[in-house]
């Protein structure tokens, strides 16, 4: 067996149900809500189901690895409306895959020299594929702590020179899991300084690009900022996004990568061999999704609409504010955040997750400690009704 396995760390949701498991009491007569996981609920764009349907010949075909050109140049298109950029080549710079969480694993794979003692420098808290990917690619992960003063960034002035010089891949998400912050373009323009002098590469992980709460201000891409930068070969950077969010389709599996074209190409290289290929199914409704900004623009609706029913509530009894951007609040807990969600489960029958689940300690302390993520996913009237439960619990818990 791989040894390397014996390092992983059991997913914050196999934590979290042993955790729940614990509770003194459990909910009796009242109907459970789960605002632990980041699942989209809302209903699937019609559009994307018929293109499903039209598509069902697929079956018949084996799938390209680098995807069917009309997706490739969707995505491209896409790229160039969203951020205002020319469209990257759709040959060369735009790969389809299967979700980010399969990209963001094997691209890590693709980077890491195993025999090299490299480092891979992760957010913390993260998304736990960044932590499992390294170190099954065989490379140590750095973890720089969030910064509350920094809106949750990550301050890249606190890593050493000497692990700056093993680095080989930096992980960054914006806008952030779990506290939906968004980097600003100073904050990349430090970044691929930093790149330039030590040679790592970038994965900019934004698969919640178009989860935002104001209409007028979408999060500024990685792809973007390089643009803007003058880096118009996005040279070391790969950007990672998905349908699942943006589209409420977790379940067709449908995302892509972009950026630096020779890195790219390793990636193609290593995924033909892999066996991640997309099926023509999934790319017809790929490019049905795409194409279309009305549901996106719905569901960002809907979104806004929960923020705004359940923030009030939340912040009467929690240091809490809304995020830049994503579904998620990241709010402050009077104690322990383990405590707090074992227990509000058992009095309410609500469950979210702890932050300290997401997060490693490191630099002394969890900063994801004292802290709960609340994903804004279920209907509006349950995330209003868990909200009146968190507030009561802590009205009569404190």
């Amino acid at each position: 067996m791989n040894p390397r396995l014996d390092a992983l760390h059991p997913y914050p949701f196999e934590k979290l149900r042993a955790l729940l498991a614990s509770a003194s009491s459990q909910p009796d007569g009242i109907a459970p809500i789960n605002l632990s996981i980041g699942e989209p609920k809302h209903a699937a764009p019609e559009r994307v189901a018929q293109a499903i349907r039209d598509s069902m010949a697929g079956l018949s075909v084996y799938p390209s690895t680098k995807g069917d050109p009309a997706l490739r140049r969707a995505i491209s298109e896409w790229l160039a409306r969203r951020y205002s950029i020319p469209a990257p080549d759709a040959d060369t710079q735009v790969l389809p895959a299967l979700g980010s969480r399969e990209a963001l694993f094997a691209f890590t794979q693709t980077v890491i020299d195993p025999s090299a003692g490299s480092v891979v420098i992760c957010p913390n808290p993260f998304y736990q594929i960044y932590e499992g990917a390294t170190l099954l690619a065989g490379a140590t992960p750095y973890f720089v702590n969030a910064d509350p003063v920094r809106n949750f960034g990550s301050d890249w002035n606190q890593v050493p020179d000497d692990i700056w010089k093993k680095t080989r891949l930096v992980f960054v998400c914006s806008p952030g899991n779990p506290a939906g912050n968004v980097m600003s373009l100073e904050e990349w323009k430090t970044l691929f300084e930093l790149s330039d002098r030590y040679g790592f590469v970038i994965a900019s992980d934004e698969c919640y690009s178009e989860i935002y709460l104001d209409e007028g201000d979408p999060p500024l891409g990685g792809l973007q900022a390089a643009r803007r930068l003058g880096r118009d070969d996005y040279r070391n950077l790969v950007a990672f996004s998905s349908l699942s969010k943006r589209s409420n389709v977790p379940g067709l599996r449908s995302g892509f990568v972009a950026g630096d074209a020779a890195l790219i190409g390793r990636f193609l290289l290593y995924r033909t061999y892999h066996g991640s290929a997309m099926s023509p199914i999934v790319s017809a409704a790929s490019i049905a999704a795409w194409t279309d900004e009305t549901h996106v623009k719905e569901n960002r609706r809907q979104y806004r609409e929960k923020f705004d029913a359940v923030v009030p509530i939340l912040q009467k009894v929690l240091d809490v504010s809304r995020p830049q951007a994503s579904f998620y609040l990241w709010a402050a807990t009077p104690g322990s955040d383990t405590a707090f969600v074992r227990d509000l489960y058992g009095r309410t029958g609500v469950t979210v997750l702890p932050g300290s689940f997401l997060a490693r300690e490191a630099h002394g302390f969890n900063p994801g400690q004292g802290r709960i993520r609340i994903a804004l996913v279920a209907p509006l009237a349950d995330c209003v009704q868990a909200a009146e439960r968190i507030a009561h619990f802590v009205h009569t818990s404190v």
